[in-house]
């Protein structure tokens, strides 16, 4: 890529890369590596009621808030989109969002895929809708039980949860299959790239 064209990929930033897909399949760990290989890109952390976990921190991991804090927020229309999952409130915060695209970057929301369809639907024209699946269910399995942190009732309700969020996977544009992690990696940016194109040749027209 030359200078110029990477320069006009900044001047037009204000893309959202969504990145969903069911729990267990590695989306944390791939936007941190999308992080680390696009300093044009940023990520705008979620609010969630659940309580932190050991060594997580509130404006690191998520933006931590009690039931009535969450309300008060969305009282105020202060989410672009909110969903309960598994008995908790997440959501993402507009301020954040803004001040992402306000700095001309490029904004990954790593959210479920019920929050990914509420935001396509109000900004379909700044989403890159990328859907991230594990090899085989089984693998998906594996994955959830394997963090240990679970107990059976929860792990039954994520897997339900993830089998509803596969038939959803057509609405998203693209499908990337985390198997390796340097791969994965190397195809979103691929796609984003892509996408930064066409998003700037749409402003220039």
């Amino acid at each position: 890529m030359t200078a110029e064209e990477r320069n006009q990929e900044k001047r037009a930033g204000g893309l959202l890369i969504i990145i969903s897909g069911p729990s267990g399949v590695g989306k944390g760990t791939i936007c941190n590596e999308l992080l680390k290989r696009d300093k044009d890109l940023a990520l705008s952390i979620s609010a969630t009621t659940r309580k932190p976990g050991p060594g997580e921190a509130f404006g690191r991991e998520y933006y931590f808030y009690s039931d009535e804090e969450f309300q008060e927020i969305l009282d105020k229309d202060g989410f672009l989109e909110w969903a309960e999952v598994h008995g908790r409130y997440y959501g993402t915060l507009k301020s954040r969002v803004q001040e992402i695209m306000d700095t001309g970057k490029d904004c990954i929301l790593e959210i479920d895929v019920q929050g990914g369809l509420q935001v396509y639907q109000k900004m379909r024209n700044s989403c890159v809708m990328i859907f991230v699946k594990a090899p085989s269910e089984e693998e998906m399995l594996r994955r959830i039980t394997g963090r240990n942190r679970e107990k059976p009732e929860e792990i039954k309700r994520r897997m339900q949860t993830a089998r509803w969020e596969m038939t959803q996977e057509d609405k998203y544009q693209y499908t990337v299959i985390n198997d390796q992690l340097d791969e994965v990696v190397e195809n979103i940016l691929a796609i984003i790239r892509e996408e930064r194109k066409e998003h700037a040749s749409a402003i220039n027209r």
